[in-house]
């Protein structure tokens, strides 16, 4: 209710309140107006009511537009909370008496120190040294990401890139050329001219992988084959050497064997 509604309902006389009380009694869900004062609850019909009532009266002074000036929507309160139940109260007593025998006892008897790693495992840092290296990696290839994997990653990218700048070029081309034609024809000739050089791209790069792989199967063909072509006997103060295949080399005193290694066709 607004301050207008509170005096309009105040100033409005008996006769008038007795002919429109069926229209001004509170029907259904709607609030009473019985001691009005500012702030309580009235539905729109009632003030509505209530301004005719006042029009009768010759109240004029009271126009709808004044009468709802300043109004806002009621939100009633909310509704108070129910008592909670016996049982309810003892199971917070008796968790409120457990919690502040668990609070004393850790008053009384304190916890023991944190411990750090080192204090619980003694031998830990030996055992992580050890775990490591029994799990280190036989080759040093196998630490970390080596330069070929990088440069096949680069090459894989550079691909992908250069597939994509060819078609997008090829589409861009075609799409200006036939500005002249319809939309449709521009749409129809741009996609197939992308589609044919995607085609291509891919049949040229399926060829050069599968010459590498010819590449590969052929180069497995070959079978290394080692032969000595000279050696050393130590025999007394002096090395002896002995020519294998007819050839000689210089000696360095040392007890060595010299291989050569050569490609042969199966």
């Amino acid at each position: 209710m607004t301050p207008s509604i509170v005096e309009g309902l105040q100033r409005l006389n008996p006769a008038a309140a007795h002919q429109h009380s069926q229209a001004l009694q509170a029907q259904g869900d709607e609030p009473s107006l019985e001691d009005a004062a500012v702030g309580k609850p009235v539905s729109h019909s009632q003030v509505v009511d209530l301004w005719r009532a006042l029009q009768d009266a010759g109240h004029g002074e009271f126009s709808l537009e004044s009468l709802l000036r300043g109004s806002k929507v009621y939100i009633p309160p909310p509704a108070p909370k129910p008592e909670p139940s016996d049982e309810y109260k003892a199971l917070m007593a008796r968790l409120r008496h457990q919690q502040e025998q668990q609070e004393y006892a850790r008053m009384t008897s304190p916890s023991r120190p944190m411990e750090t790693f080192s204090q619980r495992f003694p031998n830990g840092a030996s055992i992580a040294q050890a775990f490591a290296a029994v799990n280190r990696p036989s080759r040093e290839e196998d630490l970390g990401d080596d330069d070929v994997t990088y440069s096949d990653v680069h090459r894989q990218l550079m691909l992908i890139l250069n597939f994509v700048a060819s078609i997008l070029g090829v589409a861009a081309t075609l799409w200006i050329l036939a500005r002249w034609w319809s939309t449709p024809a521009r749409l129809l000739l741009t996609m197939g001219g992308s589609v044919l050089v995607g085609i291509a791209e891919v049949a040229v790069y399926s060829g050069y992988v599968w010459h590498l792989g010819q590449a590969k199967k052929q180069d497995r063909t070959l079978k290394e084959v080692k032969e000595i072509v000279q050696t050393w006997t130590v025999e007394g103060p002096e090395p002896q050497p002995s020519v294998v295949g007819g050839r000689s080399r210089t000696e360095d005193g040392t007890v060595r064997a010299v291989r050569r290694r050569q490609r042969e066709v199966k």
